[in-house]
């Protein structure tokens, strides 16, 4: 697959460029300080996108979570994910690159449960806004045409939409855009977390969602730990300090699991944290 052996080449890069840095640093002398500390802060992005690569896409994309709900037996819901139609209302490019990530998890969600006229709704809205982005190779009329022609085949579907994901990275990478690709990479885990602790009336008693819900422990981890490089930039570093009371959940939970009351306090601040994105 041709996005897998971009992925696999830029990590050799990233691993060849580690070997040169610190053989050169050896012969470095007092005056290149400076110039060291730029080389290792670049370094220190490129171990970020590295980190994405491995673990925020694709394990899991906001598509496997849709389906592992889709598979606990939960309904879809009309209204759930952000409205379509309020793309228009995001002008920044904060905005876009955040809603960027909460729509490619709706269409994730859309898909996963074969609502074909949302995912068409939520594929011209993708498309829309990496225009806007000055990304849209990410989303090629190609892909909009395949999606249309395997939207029956499941397989073929999911695997069209988790490589649109890497793509979308790829080119904001490419641009020099890595703080937006942060953006998105956040915009999508915290709309996929909140589709799950949404998509019943009593989540908490969903052992299934629950279970779910709990397994995100790792992905939150991951995520907070690939945004401190860039918690200077005022957006990426409010999502960092607005994750952090459901970071203080999982790591206070028994051993047996949730208390009805974390699953609660989970469900609140999620929804606060999405509900702030999207307007």
């Amino acid at each position: 697959m041709k996005t897998t052996m971009n992925l696999r080449n830029g990590l050799l890069a990233i691993l060849t460029i580690a070997v040169m840095f610190s053989f050169s640093s050896c012969k470095q002398s007092a005056e290149d300080k400076e110039e060291d500390k730029e080389k290792t802060e670049k370094m220190s992005k490129k171990d970020v996108k590295k980190e994405v690569e491995e673990v925020i896409y694709p394990i899991p994309t906001s598509i496997e979570i849709t389906e592992k709900l889709n598979k606990t037996g939960a309904s879809f819901i009309i209204g759930i994910s952000n409205d379509a139609a309020n793309v228009d209302q995001y002008v920044t490019e904060d905005k876009q690159a955040l809603n960027l990530g909460v729509y490619s998890a709706d269409l994730s969600y859309t898909s996963t449960y074969n609502m074909k006229q949302y995912t068409m709704d939520y594929m011209d809205v993708n498309r829309n806004l990496v225009k806007e982005l000055g990304i849209s190779g990410a989303f090629t009329r190609d892909f909009h045409e395949q999606v249309k022609d395997n939207f029956d085949d499941k397989d073929k579907l999911v695997k069209l939409i988790s490589n649109s994901f890497y793509d979308t990275y790829e080119h904001m990478h490419d641009k020099g855009e890595e703080e937006l690709a942060m953006m998105v990479v956040a915009g999508s885990w915290i709309e996929a977390l909140y589709i799950t602790t949404h998509i019943s009336e009593n989540t908490y008693h969903n052992k299934e969602i629950v279970k779910l819900i709990a397994d995100q422990e790792k992905t939150l981890n991951k995520l907070l730990e690939v945004l401190k490089p860039y918690e200077e930039n005022g957006t990426l570093n409010n999502i960092i300090n607005d994750l952090q009371p459901i970071k203080e959940i999982y790591e206070n939970k028994a051993d047996d699991g949730f208390t009805e009351k974390q699953v609660l306090s989970i469900q609140e601040t999620i929804a606060k944290i999405r509900n702030g994105i999207i307007v």
